[in-house]
């Protein structure tokens, strides 16, 4: 049953004055149940366990419809571990789910389940494969944190979510300092720090860009929270779309708002500095998503979907929260991780579920937190050899990134 902040205000009214100032509580409790079984649906009868420590169900409610697919993973089995993964082991670009399975080596463990992780940019944008927001794979920072919600596994194991901003700044010759990007689409007024592991080039144009070095035996690449890198200037490029070389990395500017390139010549040092609000230094393994749906154990309000005072409709996805889509999640109690995907916009199978209902639904399942995942048409699970949930596009669609649970021999 859910925390008494998950019911209606006029709910808790009700069952406060049935319960009387003796604190009647046989009287809401029942209440309370009926009031849970009425607006969110029943969890699973059972999670058959497919392999020590991992249940998995494709649980159906034949009333709207739903296809849900679980996946309970028990926190107590020290060889299941999380691995963020993105497309081909880059920091761009685009892979199906079953791809990256395949990318996974050997010596990391065996790929046991997986499902589809954050929200990106899409083919026809400049960088296709940008997650939204931060990831973290192996130790390595590829994706900055964009002040959204951050799925993370502390140096214990611990998981969290939360916001996570970034504070990454490169600091100029002359001691002055400017917000860095990382691996992504360049605003006009930005700057944006390009490595080895973004492709074959920084794919911008009308650009001003600082080819950097490393300077000194300090820290480099791979990129990692909290690290203060030393770095020399070697190349000055003038129109954009430099090739990006092993153990060098790329600082673009726009022509139009490059003073500090300009200045920079080749030889003069430079400092970055990769910090993030919270401290993430140590992580090995963080996801963007969101929003959150639970915390301690208490559905979350979403955000307002109001149209603007101009008239103007809110953002599509604000809107879409409020409508039945295909969806992925993942949550936990102090035993056990869940994985949820639900199947969506096939009527005769999965009509998809509003981000309340999933929330709903993680609660029902005994999650204290949960996130939400992106969804659509890149809702995926994957478990033991091959995606189970049925895509809402009739296949997989090629996405940014996801999260692998893989069972590692010799952890126990």
């Amino acid at each position: 049953m859910p925390a008494p902040d998950a019911m209606p205000q006029w709910f808790k009214r009700s069952c406060v004055r049935l319960a009387g100032p003796h604190g009647r509580a046989w009287l809401a409790a029942p209440l309370a149940a009926m009031f849970v079984s009425c607006v969110s649906p029943p969890g699973p009868k059972a999670l058959p366990e497919i392999s020590p420590g991992l249940s998995y169900t494709n649980h159906r409610v034949s009333r709207m419809p739903w296809s849900i697919h679980v996946v309970r993973v028990d926190r107590t089995q020290p060889d299941l571990v999380f691995r963020s993964w993105h497309a081909h082991g880059s920091a761009l670009g685009l892979a199906t789910l079953a791809e990256m399975i395949d990318n996974q080596e050997a010596q990391a463990g065996t790929p046991v389940v997986a499902i589809n992780g954050d929200f990106f940019q899409m083919p026809s944008k400049a960088h296709p494969g940008d997650p939204r927001g931060l990831q973290i794979v192996d130790g390595e920072l590829i994706s900055a944190p964009s002040g959204g919600v951050s799925f993370w596994l502390d140096a214990a194991g611990q998981p969290h979510t939360r916001n996570v901003t970034s504070a990454l700044e490169v600091t100029w010759p002359d001691g002055t300092h400017t917000p860095l990007g990382l691996n992504e689409t360049r605003k006009t007024n930005g700057v944006v720090l390009f490595t080895p592991n973004a492709g074959w080039s920084t794919l911008t144009r009308n650009s001003r860009e600082l080819v950097i070095e490393r300077a000194g035996e300090g820290s480099w690449l791979p990129l990692r929270v909290g690290d203060t890198i030393r770095a020399r200037v070697r190349e000055v490029h003038e129109t954009g779309n430099t090739p990006l070389r092993p153990d060098l990395m790329v600082l673009s500017m726009h022509q139009r708002w490059s003073p500090k390139l300009v200045e920079a010549k080749p030889g003069e040092a430079l400092t970055l500095s990769l910090e993030t609000e919270p401290d993430l230094r140590g992580v090995q393994t963080a996801l963007s998503g969101g929003p959150v749906l639970v915390r301690d154990f208490t559905l979350q309000p979403l955000p307002k979907a109001e149209r603007s005072k101009s008239g103007k409709p809110a953002p599509p996805e604000l809107r879409t929260m409020r409508e039945r889509h295909p969806r992925t999640a993942i949550g936990w109690n102090d035993r056990f991780f869940y994985l949820v995907t639900v199947d969506g916009r096939q009527p005769h199978l999965s009509v998809g579920m509003t981000l309340n209902e999933l929330a709903r639904y993680m609660i029902r399942l005994g999650c204290r937190e949960a996130m939400n995942f992106d969804g659509g048409g890149s809702a995926m699970m994957w478990v033991g050899d091959g995606v189970v949930n049925s895509p809402s596009e009739g296949e997989e669609r090629p996405i940014a990134n996801g999260l692998i649970l893989l069972r590692k021999e010799g952890a126990r």
